[in-house]
């Protein structure tokens, strides 16, 4: 993957991070975060709002450039990228979205209200988005190990979307869990990859 920000004359991400507490949003955040500072870039992130605890609906923005950003906060209709960890949370931010913005998502829900929306609506309604990806990340996951890294699988199918070099989300990875041991990092190492696999894939 071209670095392209280093090139570019203006450049810039706009990401949505989404899910539900207990799914790993913020580990997706700290990567990103990590890989942007290896790249050299400026980068804005709101706090996660919506209730954090596990169960509890999770939403961050991520802005990344190379300029200084003012807002840490994505207007409605500018976003880049959807990363989301549960399907009905892909569409509720979808109003955020430009015109040429992408969706990737997990395709397993996360029943965690009364009255969740018929699962096959939401597929209808996620696969009407001309440039989405949905798949199942926590088989993925489980296919390197751990069901628990579905998040990271899920980062690693998005990566071709962020504009910056592939090994910089490596090196995130080895900062964000270097302190849990090297099989923790060799795991998420390998979901990474699984997902960036499963997007050429897909886009064959």
């Amino acid at each position: 993957m071209n670095n392209e920000n280093l090139n570019s004359e203006k450049f810039k991400k706009d990401i949505i991070i989404a899910g539900v507490g207990g799914q790993g949003i913020v580990s997706i955040a700290s990567v990103i975060g990590y890989a942007t500072l290896e790249a050299k870039l400026f980068f804005k992130q709101s706090e996660v709002h919506g209730m954090s605890q596990r169960g509890g609906d999770v939403q961050s923005h991520f802005r990344i450039a190379n300029a200084p950003i003012h807002s840490d906060t994505i207007p409605m209709g500018n976003a880049d990228l959807i990363i989301s960890v549960e399907p009905m949370e892909a569409l509720r931010y979808v109003n955020f979205l430009n015109s040429d913005g992408w969706i990737i998502t997990n395709q397993n829900p996360y029943n965690n209200i009364p009255n969740y929306p018929d699962l096959n609506i939401v597929y209808d309604t996620i696969n009407q988005f001309p440039h989405s990806i949905m798949f199942d990340a926590e088989a993925e996951a489980r296919k390197i190990g751990t069901a628990k890294a579905a998040n990271i699988v899920l980062l690693g199918a998005a990566s071709s979307f962020l504009g910056m070099d592939y090994t910089m989300l490596e090196t995130g990875i080895r900062k964000l869990f270097g302190r849990k041991g090297d099989k923790i990092v060799d795991i998420n190492i390998r979901a990474l990859a699984r997902g960036a696999e499963i997007f050429r894939d897909i886009k064959k």
